[in-house]
This record gives C-alpha cells, structure tokens and sequence, in this order.
C-alpha cells in the first residue's frame, strides 16, 4: 500500500471514530446543558422539580406560606464560600411527622431581593435521622434524588438529620438538587444569618 493510500484510509478511520464518539457523547452533554431551561430563568424540568412548582407555586407569597403553617427558621443561610440556601421557612408539624411526600415539602425558601421583599426560589425537604432510621434501612430518596446527611452538631441546632434541597424556581449552575446555590445571596437580608 502506497503512502497516499495508508493516509486516506487513516484519515478516514480518524473521522469515523470522531463521529462515533460524537454520537455517543451527544445524548449525555443534552443532559447536562439545557440552553431552554437557562433562557427561561429555570431548571430542566425533571418530575420532582415539576411536582415541587405545581406544589409551592402558591407560596410565591410568604402571607399564603405563612398561612399553610410555614415560618421563618434560622435567619438568612449563606454559604461557606460561595452562594447561599436562603431564607428557609419551616413547617414544623411537617418536619416532625417523619415523613416525606413529594407534595409536602417541610421548607419553602425563598431569597431576599432588597426593600422587605423575596423570591420564592425552592422547597427543601427534610426528616429527622433517627425518626426515618427506625422504620427504614437506607437513606431517604425522593423520585430518585438522594438525600444529604447533615450530622449533629450542626449550624442549625439540629439533630442529626437527611434533606433534599429542589432549587424549582432559580437555576443554579452547580445543580438543582445540591445544599447550596451559587446564585442566591444573603446581602439584601436585614435580619440575622446563619
């Protein structure tokens, strides 16, 4: 075989494995980069995230969320670096039932966006530890997200205690079911932070 032959044939193979790869890779990077869900203000839409607006759309206004049994707990939580959690509002008969269920998330939380007003942002579901340890084997998961621990002591005053943090209504670049928001800040909070 000729050196112009070995070429073609090498170039040839070269661009059919890119093109291969490239088909492959294209379903995963879909996933991780949703152009519409960025231009629209909001995460991808997966069902939790579906369920968590159709659920808290109502709590847009804290007066409504305050009325459903939901109160402010902890201030305003920002982040060890970067970011924040927000303002959570806890309903604590919800937290104390040991319970989860997709359609009654225990905290609502809002960010603060200056003049005494706030932006509903997400829902943050959370069990106490021992409460589902005793009538579960594993940790908790909610339509497929897992849930993160939080040991005791922690910054809360908590007992031990799993949550799933669903940032429905801001997008958040480092991921919607993560404890931290890279985008949400405390500054416009006039109240004490955690």
């Amino acid at each position: 075989m000729n050196s112009k032959a070995f070429a073609r044939r090498f170039t040839l193979s070269i661009v059919g494995l890119l093109a291969l790869a490239s088909l492959s890779a294209t379903p995963a990077l879909a996933d991780d980069h949703d152009h519409g869900a960025a231009a629209r203000g909001g995460p991808r839409m997966n069902a939790l995230v579906k369920v968590v607006r159709e659920t808290t759309e109502q709590y847009k206004s804290v007066a409504v969320a305050e009325g459903a049994g939901y109160s402010l707990a902890f201030g305003c939580v920002s982040g060890p670096d970067a970011g924040a959690m927000g303002l959570h509002y806890v309903n604590m008969p919800l937290v104390l039932d040991g319970e989860i269920e997709a359609t009654r998330p225990e905290i609502v939380i809002y960010e603060p966006v200056g003049n005494g007003q706030v932006r509903l942002i997400g829902a943050d579901y959370l069990v106490l530890a021992d409460a589902w340890d005793k009538t579960h084997t594993s940790s908790p998961e909610l339509m497929g997200q897992k849930f993160q621990q939080f040991e005791s002591p922690n910054r809360f005053g908590l007992p031990r205690f799993y949550t799933l943090h669903v940032w429905a209504w801001k997008d958040n670049p480092t991921g919607t079911f993560v404890n931290w928001h890279s985008n949400v800040s405390c500054d416009a909070f006039t109240g004490p932070t955690q």
